[in-house]
């Protein structure tokens, strides 16, 4: 069985309804970087203000601060982990590498969710309404999706290249992405 996992796709993509599952289903532990960080906006800290700074606008927090968090929260992930929302950038990846490299240990697989921009615009939009999300109105989508190609697609490249990227649907529905990823996982 897959233990050490990595979730990529674009906002909306529902890489974090996906993760929080698989995690709760394997036993693993579940890293949000975005559960994160609204959380530290939540407890008005000092990185929640600059959080909320960043997120409003839909732009990424910088790579050593959330490269700062996962490592003090990963530990010995002997159990496993899945990883939601970090890395976003090459930079973050080869971080994520090297941490794991000093523990003697590797990713196991990175799966993108892969879902449309149209799709993620609908979806978004929709969670928008039902969760009163501020960060989800149109222009952030719309910025947060060139954020996205610009800083997080070539992640894909990064880990096709090192041959541990499986794509899966993401436009099929829950129950079916939620099948390929555990079916994934755990053959």
């Amino acid at each position: 069985m897959l233990k050490k996992i990595v979730l990529l796709g674009p906002p909306g993509s529902g890489k974090g309804t996906q993760a929080r599952r698989l995690a709760e289903t394997l036993g693993f532990l579940h890293l949000s970087t975005g559960d994160m960080l609204r959380e530290e906006v939540k407890q008005n800290t000092e990185l929640g203000g600059k959080a909320k700074r960043i997120m409003e606008k839909g732009d990424l927090a910088p790579d050593d601060l959330i490269a700062a968090m996962i490592e003090s929260r990963l530990g010995p992930a002997g159990d496993g982990f899945i990883l939601d929302g970090f890395p976003r950038t090459v930079a973050q990846a080869e971080a994520l590498d090297k941490m794991l490299s000093d523990a003697g240990q590797a990713i196991d697989r990175a799966f993108l969710v892969d879902v449309s921009d149209e799709e993620v615009v609908q979806r978004l939009l929709g969670r928008a309404r039902i969760e009163g999300r501020s960060d989800d109105t149109l222009a952030v989508i719309t910025n947060r999706l060139e954020v996205y190609k610009r800083q997080t697609e070539p992640i894909v490249k990064y880990y096709s290249d090192g041959n541990v990227l499986t794509r899966i649907n993401g436009e099929q529905q829950i129950e079916h992405v939620f099948a390929d990823l555990e079916a994934a996982i755990t053959r």
